[in-house]
């Protein structure tokens, strides 16, 4: 399309999906217009639709590293366990990737633990070892509860899933003591504590210990975030104000603040869009969010998968040239949330990009006129 082609068009949805009461902003109407007056992807640096994938919700794992992994996997399943040592103990202090050590040698121990059982036996490394098997304990835990809100689980489901969780907390307790630099156990101990209800004081406690030796750890702060979701026991608010905080205290380099994303996430799966934050100071965030994510490194699994969350929520709040970057760093993939719950993600992912597209303008600017009002869209496909 031509620049004032493009315009006429942004400026005909903004005009068509101006948010009035008792509305929800621009929803498929606006994408069906987008796409009828002709999504070109190239002209917006996009690939085309027909390359789409809904298969992955990012690049693959790169062929040397998928290799090493396989190599660990095979060598744990044949029923060793010093690779799996030297495999955490190479992470040093960075206690992140020590954690994401951990849940990998978590999914293999979930296929045949025996080699597990026999690091444990060594006594070597014995709180990484502890802390992979409570880690295996309160995912057995979760699955014997299944997924949906408390009201949804089968009383026999919620009574195992009780019974099970105070072996693996206080294992992750002694682990703790093996160990008193790191926050792994910690992090255990606090997702066990949203399932056995401890209450607000307790976990306030175990979350202190969880920053006093990793103020910005990332799946902490994750389990952490789920313990104040309305759902377990916080609320919106705390959930939210918890998330907040991430973003404006996470260290350069850190995808910490993706947590708002996440949070957003929560919101909108309970309330629908019109439970989004609106006002600038919550829409100012997501740019905060982009940059924290440009600044991650490439090789963050969780990056690509908060580029999607990021596309919806920043075309939610009316930044669409803030969604289009995205889409453009996304690239093919689109299978990640939301686009994967729609009934065709690939149409659902590529009706947001056009109108992404749309509404930028040939600027590359919102095209907004800097208020809040309608910073709450609605659903793009």
């Amino acid at each position: 399309m031509t620049p004032v082609l493009v315009f006429g068009l942004a400026a005909m949805i903004m005009l068509l999906t101006r948010r009035r009461p008792g509305d929800s902003g621009p929803g498929p109407a606006a994408a069906e217009a987008a796409e009828a007056a002709g999504f070109d992807p190239a002209a917006h640096g996009l690939v085309p639709s027909a390359e789409l994938d809904p298969g992955r919700a990012g690049p693959p794992m790169r062929l040397l590293r998928r290799k090493e992994l396989e190599a660990l996997a095979d060598s744990c399943l044949a029923g060793g366990w010093r690779a799996a040592e030297a495999y955490v103990a190479a992470a040093g202090e960075d206690w992140d990737e020590r954690w994401s050590r951990l849940d990998f040698l978590t999914r293999v121990a979930a296929e045949r633990d025996a080699w597990l059982t026999a690091w444990e036996e060594s006594g070597a490394s014995a709180c990484a070892a502890a802390t992979v098997r409570t880690r295996l304990l309160v995912q057995r835990a979760w699955e014997a509860r299944g997924s949906g809100f408390p009201a949804q689980v089968a009383p026999e489901r919620m009574a195992a899933f009780r019974a099970q969780l105070p072996a693996a907390y206080e294992l992750a307790r002694r682990a703790a003591e093996s160990d008193r630099r790191d926050p792994g156990p910690w992090v255990v101990m606090i997702t066990a504590a949203r399932g056995m209800r401890l209450p607000r004081r307790k976990f306030r406690a175990l979350w202190a210990e969880v920053t006093a030796r990793a103020p910005h750890h990332v799946g902490g702060h994750w389990q952490a975030m789920q313990y104040w979701c309305a759902k377990w026991h916080g609320s919106d608010a705390l959930m939210l104000r918890f998330a907040v905080r991430a973003v404006h205290t996470a260290p350069a380099g850190s995808p910490l603040p993706g947590l708002y994303l996440q949070a957003l996430t929560e919101l909108e799966l309970r309330h629908g869009p019109r439970g989004l934050p609106g006002g600038r100071r919550h829409r100012d965030l997501l740019p905060r969010v982009a940059a924290a994510l440009d600044g991650s490194p490439a090789s963050n699994e969780q990056v690509p998968l908060l580029r999607h969350l990021l596309a919806h929520f920043a075309l939610m709040s009316r930044q669409p040239a803030l969604a289009l970057e995205q889409f453009r760093r996304i690239g093919p993939w689109c299978g990640a949330h939301p686009w994967s719950t729609a009934p065709n993600p690939v149409r659902a992912f590529d009706r947001a990009r056009a109108l992404a597209a749309a509404l930028a303008g040939p600027d590359g600017t919102d095209g907004t006129d800097g208020t809040d009002e309608g910073r709450t869209a609605a659903q793009p496909a």
